[in-house]
């Protein structure tokens, strides 16, 4: 069974909304922790206050559980590692942070306790177009995937396989918008 609530996919903005199987400070560890956060999207150090750091290195081969070879036109990317600048903390419901620098826009993670589960949004803002609209919602579509196997301490066989099938999603809810 899916936990997608909805998804919003335009060529200039990008909303995922789940409900996920786990507490909202067990969710939002996994959102703020280093450690955590790289176990469905990317790790990195930072300073995770307003004004701080959020960092990122790009590890993705460590979110299948077993060996599964990055994709070739993302092998130039392992290792990367960046940061982005935290402009809303309000733990445990909201964080906001630019990404690559504010150049392809900002994102917000909201999370709202729902009895035992947690409903997070995540919103991502300022997309340049279609491209970036492919791009990362085929990856934030694929990392929340993984997040909702993580918190619920279920496994992930393929997160490659699981962004390829997002990627075409995305490219489908594209096509069908401008139809």
């Amino acid at each position: 069974m899916s936990n997608t609530v909805t998804d919003v996919i335009t060529p200039n903005e990008l909303v995922f909304e789940r409900r996920l199987d786990a507490p909202l400070e067990r969710v939002w560890q996994f959102v703020v922790d280093p450690d955590l956060r790289a176990r469905w999207f990317m790790a990195g150090p930072g300073d995770v206050r307003p004004g701080g750091t959020l960092g990122l290195t790009m590890d993705h081969d460590r979110l299948s559980d077993g060996e599964v070879p990055t994709p070739e036109r993302y092998r130039a990317y392992v290792g990367h590692a960046w940061s982005e600048r935290i402009l809303a903390f309000e733990p445990p419901h909201r964080i906001v942070f630019t990404w690559e620098d504010g150049a392809a826009g900002e994102v917000e993670i909201r999370l709202t306790a729902e009895g035992a589960a947690t409903r997070l949004v995540l919103t991502h803002t300022g997309l340049r177009g279609p491209d970036d609209t492919i791009n990362f919602g085929g990856g934030w579509h694929a990392h929340l995937a993984v997040l909702e196997r993580r918190v619920a301490g279920k496994g992930v066989a393929d997160f490659w396989a699981l962004h390829a099938a997002a990627e075409k999603a995305m490219a489908e809810a594209l096509e069908k918008r401008e139809a």
